[in-house]
């Protein structure tokens, strides 16, 4: 008898594969309408409300937004989910939103029958994010001349400033950081969604697919970053059609990359009803 593979085959695509997951991204918009755009335009009302609570404290919508951006790759699980039902050509209806976050509680391994896969990568995002805050925090209070409180005074103080290099070292620091946490969750949350697998199983292949890829994979993450600056530029209102995007997207990047066949697979949410 042939032995089952213990680990999910890792494909190899071309530099320009990433264009071709935004078309297919915005193929799945158009198929899901407002039930996908509900979900950038919730993001875009919450991160309104950070700025209308902490526009005057930095450091705290700095953290805000941070934490609201590392988790961004959980908050698009329905999302997955949706771009797996068009696969499967099932029913786009907003019953699949709650049955996608609701299903987490039905799929454990443990007796209890609960699943907390996702709470724990979440939990593990959002210790990334916050350790990115206090280490930026940090650098800042350490090497800017005067104390920043205030968004105003960071770009002032930081990004205008010509008689240092704070700002590069920011950024420099920045993207350090934002490299393994890239990594760590490029197709982790879909692999997740899709089959069943542990958080490192998920992680580990994650970073299997980024060092099996590096140029398509460093191009996916200048898009996702160019795409996110665009939203956050336009007041958060790009954000109503760049999160779903890059949601739907980030599902056919994993399709893509990554052969799970060999793993057992995870009842899709839309199918809890009739199994």
């Amino acid at each position: 008898m042939k032995p089952v593979p213990t680990a999910p085959v890792v494909r190899t695509v071309r530099l320009q594969q990433p264009l071709h997951w935004l078309a297919l991204g915005w193929r799945d918009m158009g198929r899901c309408g407002w039930v996908s755009l509900a979900h950038g335009l919730v993001l875009t009302v919450f991160g309104q409300l950070l700025l209308l609570v902490a526009h005057q404290q930095f450091w705290l919508l700095a953290g805000a937004f941070s934490g609201m951006l590392v988790v961004g790759p959980v908050l698009a699980t329905s999302l997955y989910a949706l771009s797996q039902a068009a696969e499967r050509g099932e029913p786009l209806s907003w019953r699949l939103v709650p049955q996608t976050w609701l299903s987490w509680r039905r799929h454990g391994s443990h007796t209890d029958g609960k699943d907390w896969r996702l709470v724990r990568f979440g939990l593990l995002l959002g210790m990334a994010g916050t350790g990115w805050v206090l280490t930026s925090a940090a650098l800042i209070t350490l090497l800017s001349p005067t104390p920043i409180l205030q968004p105003l005074d960071f770009l002032r103080h930081v990004v205008l400033a010509r008689e240092n290099w704070l700002f590069e070292i920011w950024l420099a620091l920045g993207g350090l950081l934002a490299a393994p946490i890239f990594a760590s969750s490029a197709i982790a949350i879909p692999l997740l969604l899709d089959r069943r697998v542990s958080v490192l199983q998920a992680v580990v292949t994650s970073w299997e697919t980024v060092l099996g890829n590096p140029a398509p994979m460093a191009l996916w993450a200048a898009l996702i970053m160019a795409l996110t600056l665009l939203g956050l530029l336009t007041a958060l209102l790009g954000l109503i059609v760049v999160m779903p995007l890059l949601g739907h997207a980030s599902w056919h990047a994993y399709r893509a990359l990554v052969n799970a066949s060999a793993w057992p697979e995870r009842t899709a949410p839309g199918t809890q009803g009739r199994a």
